[in-house]
């Protein structure tokens, strides 16, 4: 397996993966321990230490958007709180989202109603901390295609990133140098102040 060859499997195989119980199915394993592999193996060139999971949901449900993500332990291990590196997966399946992106359920706790304002806010902010980069990671909103508290906070917590249809997913070399920019962002704004000082 690859990166671009475990992302495409997570694209295609979803939808028809939902429609069964989690519970032992095979594309969940994917997700929670062979894409996180690949994605570990790609990750090897690049210096440091990361935590890398993936999700397809909780317990008896698969998530509305499955992730795959790269923590920076010494600023977050969980994708509810902090910022990290993800690949998302939206509900029209035609494309994979790579997101430097903000945790979005300790902001839905903390600003209950008003959390979508505040991340798409501090968003904003971040994306001055990072202006270096916003031509090479361009894609500074997402859309995931489905409803709900989480799918809506992944969109609006997103910071900047990059876009691949299906075809873009055969060039394992671009999906690398790709991921080592993202890394290279997440570290500037770690060293640039990461969530201090934004507007609440």
């Amino acid at each position: 397996m690859s990166l671009g060859y475990a992302l495409r499997r997570i694209v295609e195989e979803y939808p028809l993966a939902r429609l069964e119980p989690p519970a032992g199915h095979v594309l969940a394993a994917v997700i929670r321990k062979g894409a996180p592999d690949e994605l570990r193996r790609a990750l090897e060139p690049v210096k440091g230490t990361f935590l890398v999971k993936g999700s397809p949901g909780r317990g008896t449900r698969w998530a509305a958007v499955p992730w795959l993500a790269v923590f920076d332990p010494s600023v977050t291990t969980s994708a509810t709180r902090g910022y990290y590196l993800v690949y998302l997966f939206p509900a029209d399946r035609e494309r994979v989202h790579l997101s430097l992106a903000q945790g979005t359920v300790a902001a839905l706790r903390e600003h209950g109603k008003g959390a979508l304002d505040h991340l798409r806010r501090s968003g904003d902010g971040l994306r001055e901390r990072l202006s270096d980069f916003g031509e090479r990671l361009p894609v500074r909103s997402l859309r995931l295609g489905s409803e709900g508290e989480l799918p809506e906070g992944y969109e609006a917590a997103h910071i900047l990133g990059l876009s691949y249809d299906l075809a873009d997913l055969g060039d394992e070399a671009r999906l690398h140098a790709d991921l080592a920019l993202g890394i290279e962002a997440y570290r500037a704004l770690k060293a640039r102040g990461g969530l201090d000082g934004l507007p609440a």
